[in-house]
């Protein structure tokens, strides 16, 4: 946990766990994101790499310096497994889909992403080290955590 001025031993408070109704819950919050009632939520599309299936999984995406970003907060589940793979993904809301390329970023980009994240996505707070408070380069430091993807237009 961030100590004062920041410095800290980065690494998430706790651990990410898919409990047995995860599914459900999954399911409730894709439809509730589908229909626009979850704030700065989409509904992810990837392509399965093994299975090359469709996936849907409720995201939350943040815009920080007129850019868009994809969040990993509970680190490389399989969306982010499949978006490595893909390079790309499309995100639903309401009526609307769109198609992105996918950039996966490093640390120093990475940092006053998840900061943002963090202060907009309330739920995730417990799987950060750092806190509201610490500037980007401490988030920076558990960003091997958390992946980050900048999206970017698709190509036709």
């Amino acid at each position: 946990m961030a100590g004062p001025g920041g410095a800290a031993a980065a690494g998430p408070r706790r651990t990410y766990a898919r409990h047995r109704l995860h599914g459900v819950e999954n399911a409730v919050t894709t439809v509730l994101t589908r229909a626009g009632l979850i704030p700065h939520s989409w509904v992810l599309t990837t392509i399965g790499r093994r299975t090359g299936r469709e996936r849907r999984n409720p995201v939350t995406v943040v815009d920080v310096g007129g850019r868009r970003w994809l969040v990993a907060p509970y680190g490389p589940v399989p969306w982010v497994l499949n978006t490595r793979a893909a390079g790309e993904v499309r995100l639903t809301r309401r009526a609307a889909t769109q198609r992105f390329r996918v950039r996966e970023v490093g640390a120093d980009e990475a940092g006053p992403v998840l900061k943002a994240y963090a202060r907009t996505a309330r739920a995730t707070r417990p799987y950060f080290g750092a806190s509201l408070d610490d500037p980007p380069d401490v988030f920076a430091r558990e960003a091997h955590l958390h992946p980050v993807f900048e999206l970017l237009p698709a190509t036709a």
